[in-house]
């Protein structure tokens, strides 16, 4: 009849988009997504302090390494990008079994996403530490965006948000940096295979 639009039968209705898969099946995808949501609603988890309190001898060690001379770092303060190092695992340490960005990657893993990249990540300082203050950390599940068709496979961008803290004299806690971390995790691209010749 004029004047009325026609769908046809398994079209795309208007206003609503399909999203492009990429070969993943569709229950896998919303078992991630469902996953995904499940672990961001747990928001910061994983709390865990540093080893040591911010010391003159590991500020050094990392001047050092880092050729910086600036002598504001040998007066009590710590180089604002030094705030992931209080944090870092050590040799063999494994995250806590509540760690979100950890849990995504074995739900991404067990989907068949077995390969995984460092793609960026964003700091912020909201002030510089100080030799003696305690620092922890926590870890929240910010986004998962996919599937996508990148150039070393198809999969998920996951980024997690990480949290510092210190405790003020008072009990309270204060935000002394966060940072974005964002990694691909994707199932690797199949190299393709140039024919070989063979002598007659």
């Amino acid at each position: 009849m004029s004047g009325e639009k026609v769908v046809e039968q398994g079209a795309q209705r208007p206003g609503v988009e399909t999203p492009e898969l990429f070969g993943v099946e569709p229950a896998v995808h919303e078992k991630v997504l469902a996953e995904a949501e499940r672990i961001k609603a747990l928001g910061e988890a994983a709390e865990r302090e540093a080893r040591d309190p911010v010391n003159q001898p590991t500020i050094n060690n990392w001047l050092e390494a880092m050729g910086n001379t600036d002598p504001r770092w040998q007066a009590g303060e710590a180089p604002p990008s030094m705030a992931q190092v209080w944090t870092m695992y050590g040799l063999g340490g494994k995250p806590p079994a509540d760690d979100p960005l950890h849990g995504m990657m074995g739900v991404l893993t067990e989907a068949g996403f077995t390969a995984v990249l460092g793609t960026n990540c964003e700091q912020e300082y909201l002030r510089t530490l100080r030799v003696g203050e305690q620092v922890r950390v926590t870890t929240a599940l910010d986004s998962v965006v996919g599937p996508k068709r990148t150039g070393m496979g198809v999969g998920y961008f996951v980024t997690s948000r990480n949290t510092w803290y210190v405790t003020r004299p008072d009990g309270t806690s204060e935000v002394v940096a966060t940072m974005l971390f964002r990694v691909l995790k994707f199932i690797p691209r199949r190299p393709s295979v140039e024919p070989v010749e063979t002598s007659a």
